[in-house]
């Protein structure tokens, strides 16, 4: 079932986003050669806290960390370590946010120093695509228009869409209904209607779209080992279009 939220409810979802987008912008400036992973997770923490929030992914299915931090070829779920960033790394950051009873979530890729041009584009094409989503999460649309919209400007770019993981509903859980792939045909799935809060989340590969498991039980990895983006948002559909939540 979804679940369309009143605005009491995304009012305390927007402040879930705000405390999201200040953590995130804070996180990118940190984002430099020779600071670790766990260093990211550390600040995270911290100013999530300070803003009067809870990191929602921490023991999340029982998740160690309170942020992904996935690098390179690790598309998402990596776990903050003492591995150090390096010149020319990417590294693509998610944060949930919980504030009060309610849950945010979005996640950014930036450059590590001086990256290669395929990096560079694998980046911006992913951020292009998150918001070629968001313009297609209008009231009356189909959920998989969003779907197809973001696959198809991936694949014009010569590019692939992770097709294992997909976005997802939220609200008092940080995984609500429906799944929002990034790839399908278009006019399929629900209606969207106004009221519904749904995180849109492109996951794109530089090479092969398939995915695997690394054995901390966490990790997911290209299969060829070949760089990963993503980029998320938490949006709500409006009665004019979407709001973003988490800026």
């Amino acid at each position: 079932m979804i679940i369309l939220r009143s605005k009491d409810e995304i009012r305390e979802i927007r402040k879930a986003g705000s405390i999201l987008a200040r953590t995130l912008e804070k996180l990118t400036k940190y984002a430099k050669a020779g600071v670790q992973t766990k260093e990211l997770d550390a600040i995270a923490r911290d100013e999530i806290i300070r803003l009067d929030g809870y990191p929602a992914f921490k023991d999340y299915k029982g998740f160690p960390a309170n942020i992904c931090v996935s690098l390179n070829e690790t598309v998402v779920h990596g776990i903050p370590s003492d591995r150090k960033l390096r010149d020319g790394d990417i590294v693509s950051i998610d944060v949930g946010v919980r504030f009060r009873d309610y849950c945010a979530d979005a996640a950014i890729t930036v450059g590590v120093g001086r990256i290669s041009e395929q990096s560079a584009k694998l980046i911006e094409v992913t951020r292009k695509a998150l918001y070629i989503g968001i313009e297609n999460a209008r009231p009356g649309r189909h959920l998989t228009d969003m779907s197809h919209a973001i696959q198809q400007f991936v694949e014009s770019n010569g590019l692939s869409v992770v097709r294992a993981l997909v976005g997802h509903g939220i609200g008092t859980k940080i995984h609500e209904e429906p799944e929002i792939p990034n790839f399908g045909k278009p006019g399929m799935g629900p209606v969207l209607e106004p009221g519904m809060v749904l995180a849109i989340e492109p996951m794109v590969n530089a090479g092969t779209f398939e995915v695997e498991t690394l054995a901390d039980g966490w990790s997911i990895v290209t299969q060829d080992r070949k760089p990963s983006a993503h980029f998320e948002h938490t949006i709500v559909i409006t009665a004019k279009g979407a709001e973003i939540l988490t800026k």
